[in-house]
């Protein structure tokens, strides 16, 4: 059955039955209905009141459940299509005519609705596919590799799985309906319970290796340093812990040379063990060319391609179990190294790795790439949650930074996760003090308010650094990948790591593990406190100790540019803290220093000459911050973050003024994170909803009009579809497709992998015989209309979005980031007249510096 504009007489010549649907009840007797409304699939585009069901024989269809809500970003129904929307031919009058076919066609497999291609989904594959054909969006096969998801088609599936569900009536169909609702918050339990066992493993395990490249511990030799003497702040020799240098005797070679040569020597068998996992374990994917292509993506810290999936991209493995287990383990060598890297960031990869194994255990999410993605979300929050112990900061970061669909339900989900992750982590206790983070700290003293004009000033420090690490680094990535280093990624690894602990060693602040020093920057002295030297109780002991901080300072900003981008497993987040917290402490030492000289300064009377005023630990806190968001744009969730981590209030107003100057600062020079400038250079197909752009071009000039086409008009054989296939495929359009034209009327459009799939179940017949997208016959069986009749209509999208050459460049930027579409025709008086692909459109965004 079709949509017609044929005459009666006409239809009836051609053995087919004119039905005319009304507004009101629709009645089509004993024919299966096959096109639905385009109102009833995308609410946005079509003001018309769509008919509140549909009889099929004595059996009512509601066609009214929206129940989940529209797709991404899509608003409410609007009164009229305006600004240059229009929609399908088809579709376009409320009053259609449909032919039923003759009885002799209708019988065909009449009764056996079966579906059996593995592509199917939902727990009832054939009721599902054939609700998809009704409701005109066709059914899909599983997504290419670097392609992306189709929004509308992935909600239009979940409203048909809900309604299938919803119409089961009796005791089993309650229970079906109550174990559908708890899933997703079994899922997010699982997944957080798991995380934080994985966080802990890896905690304990990089801080006991991170010890032995110093030495070891006398009762037990599996015990980390901080295991084996507590946490020292007095500067009290430990006797439990045996130094490397001690085994040695000093006539042989010396202790400092012995120790020097064991940290040395240890941290480079780490870095390489790290490197040499990520190298021999690598992920191939085909490419459409036949070619495999390697891809480590263990390497790194995963967030950039982490945003890039939430927003609807497809990267298989990239989430899988084996980039799972070599991330995790890759880390924990990596941390022990030496190297400036930590583990914050990978541990957002690491939870949406866990949510996406866990989604395997339900369809539900397992078949559904929308659904699974707001598993995933709520999985990243997780994954700040475990590396931070931060819950609430970690559900704002994964709102604020890489979620693009964050409905309300996926927020209280996200919580949920990150505060199961949270608990477990407390719960496991892997530092074995009660505290889920290393460098947890409370302080005793308020701030005044001469303190403020430093803030800001380290706000700026924050937003200036941020900028210039983006910049230096996203150079050197270029450049990395233009040398001997893209060919020998484990010979750079070693180079650079040995070269880091080289010039790390003789100063004892780049010496200590990135997270042991940050603890030690953030700490308030008191009385009888030394933390390595920092707490100053001699003036003379100051310049000493601001030129160890200076020198350590440019050590760990030089290198964390340098590091960025190796191919192990490593972060930011931590590096990022190291730096500012030394700038922040620098400069509360000689803010410190400078009230000792001149305590009855006017500007500093508010201290009222107490000893202790000046709290070095807080600039230093108030620097991390500021350098975290220069460097990731983070705001929101970065106060929590820190809130979370001091549990303190009295400085929250400091932090937020410094990361809303740095945020500020950055913005002004550059507007893209250190996560949007690696998109940008890996070239992923990104469009990011927090940006405006102001275009320069009309969609005219953006219209790719030299698309192939199919024409119902033409043959269209096999062997014609396989040439436009394989030039579409050249052109690099791997997710774009074909429109369908009738003359050149738009009546439809099928992707290249739908089209692919279907050419490849004929294969085994002559490339002569001709396929055919609009029959007419009822779809019972979409394999059986496949292989016996050439009929590919079932994987045809029959209600494809248009707009007109009149349309804003804005309005089309605002329908790709909300509707999630993949393409976009022109239609000009319904005539076809282009494409607009979303991939060719985020170019033009780059190219036209906006």
């Amino acid at each position: 059955m079709t949509i017609s504009d044929e005459p009666a007489a006409q239809a009836q010549a051609n053995g087919s039955v004119p039905i005319s649907i009304d507004e009101g009840m629709r009645s089509v007797g004993n024919v299966h209905f096959i096109s639905r409304s385009l109102t009833e699939r995308t609410p946005l585009l079509l003001a018309a009141a769509t008919t509140p069901s549909t009889h099929l024989g004595n059996a009512t269809y509601d066609s009214d459940d929206q129940s989940n809500g529209p797709p991404p970003g899509t608003p409410a129904a609007s009164p009229a299509p305006t600004d240059g929307l229009v929609f399908n031919p088809l579709f376009k009058s409320r009053s259609l005519s449909f032919h039923a076919l003759p009885p002799s066609r209708q019988s065909m497999g009449r009764g056996h609705l079966r579906t059996r291609s593995k592509f199917l989904a939902g727990p009832r594959d054939s009721v599902d596919n054939l609700s998809l054909i009704k409701e005109a969006a066709g059914v899909r096969v599983w997504y290419d590799d670097y392609t992306t998801i189709d929004w509308i088609h992935e909600f239009v599936k979940e409203q048909t799985r809900i309604r299938s569900i919803r119409s089961l009536k009796g005791t089993s169909g309650m229970l079906m309906n109550m174990w559908d609702s708890v899933q997703a918050w079994l899922l997010v339990v699982l997944i957080g319970v798991v995380c934080g066992m994985l966080a802990a493993a890896i905690a304990i395990s990089s801080d006991y290796l991170s010890s032995l490249k110093h030495g070891y511990c006398g009762r037990g030799f599996l015990l980390s340093h901080e295991a084996c003497c507590g946490y020292n702040t007095t500067g009290d020799v430990c006797t439990d812990w045996t130094a490397w240098p001690l085994l040695v005797p000093s006539e042989l070679l010396g202790a400092e040379w012995t120790g020097f040569g064991s940290y040395c020597l240890i941290g480079t068998g780490f870095i390489l063990v790290s490197a040499l996992l990520v190298y021999c374990f690598p992920n191939q994917h085909k490419v459409h060319s036949g070619e495999f292509k390697t891809a480590y993506y263990a390497a790194g810290g995963g967030i950039p391609e982490v945003k890039i999936i939430l927003s609807g991209f497809v990267i298989r493995g990239f989430l899988g179990l084996q980039t799972l287990i070599v991330k995790c383990t890759g880390l924990v060598f990596s941390v022990a190294s030496g190297m400036i890297t930590g583990k914050e960031g990978p541990c957002v990869h690491i939870a949406c790795c866990v949510g996406n194994i866990a989604c395997r255990l339900f369809d539900k999410f397992e078949k559904n790439d929308a659904k699974r993605r707001e598993i995933l979300s709520a999985s990243a929050a997780a994954g700040v949650a475990m590396a931070f112990g931060a819950p609430i900061g970690g559900v704002l970061f994964s709102l604020e930074q890489v979620s693009y669909y964050f409905p309300h339900k996926t927020m209280f989900r996200s919580y949920l996760c990150a505060l199961v992750a949270a608990m477990t982590l407390k719960f496991i206790n892997p530092f074995e003090n009660g505290k889920i983070v290393m460098f947890q700290v409370t302080y005793d003293r308020e701030w005044h308010w001469f303190d403020m004009g430093f803030f800001l000033l380290l706000g700026v420090f924050g937003g200036l650094y941020g900028v210039l690490f983006c910049k230096l680094n996203a150079l050197w990535v270029r450049y990395r990948r233009q040398s001997w280093m893209k060919r020998y990624p484990v010979h750079e690894t070693l180079c650079l790591v040995l070269v880091t602990l080289v010039v790390s060693y003789p100063n004892i602040y780049t010496r200590m593990s990135l997270t042991d020093l940050v603890t030690t920057l953030f700490e308030e002295c008191r009385k009888g406190d030394y933390y390595e030297g920092l707490c100053v109780r001699h003036l003379s002991d100051y310049g000493p100790i601001l030129q160890l901080l200076l020198v350590a300072f440019l050590n760990r900003a030089t290198l964390t540019i340098l590091t960025f981008g190796t191919r192990v497993p490593h972060g930011v987040f931590l590096p990022s803290l190291v730096v500012g917290a030394l700038m922040g402490r620098i400069t509360g030492t000689l803010v410190e220093y400078a009230y000792r000289l001149h305590p009855a300064s006017a500007v500093f009377a508010s201290c009222g000459g107490e000893h202790g005023c000046i709290v070095p630990g807080v600039y230093a806190i108030v620097g991390a911050a500021a350098v975290l968001c220069g460097t990731t744009r983070m705001t929101m969730s970065l106060v929590v973050i820190f809130f979370e981590l001091t549990g303190n209030l009295t400085y929250i107003m400091p932090m937020m003024l410094s990361i809303m100057v740095s945020k500020w600062v950055s913005d002004f020079f550059c507007k893209d994170s250190i996560y949007d400038a690696m998109i940008r250079i890996a070239g992923y197909p990104y469009l990011d909803n927090q940006h405006t752009f102001v275009p320069h071009k009309s969609i005219v000039e953006l219209l790719q009009t030299n698309v192939e086409t199919i024409d119902l008009k033409d043959a269209n054989t096999i062997a014609d579809l396989r040439v436009k296939l394989a030039v579409t495929i050249t052109k690099g359009l791997v997710d774009g497709g074909f429109p369908i034209l009738d003359g050149h009327r738009l009546i439809g459009y099928i992707s290249c992998s739908e089209l692919e799939y279907v050419l490849e179940k004929v294969r085994h017949k002559d490339d002569t015989e001709s396929c055919y997208f609009n029959d007419t016959h009822v779809v019972v069986d979409v394999e059986t209309d496949v292989l016996m009749y050439n009929n590919f209509t079932p994987f045809v999208d029959q209600a494809p979005l248009a707009v007109t050459p009149n349309a804003s460049a804005e309005m089309v930027a605002e329908l790709f980031r909300k509707l999630g579409l993949r393409y976009l025709c022109v239609v000009d008086d319904g005539c076809f007249q282009g494409v607009i692909h979303k991939k060719r459109f985020i170019s033009y965004l780059r190219d036209d510096r906006w």
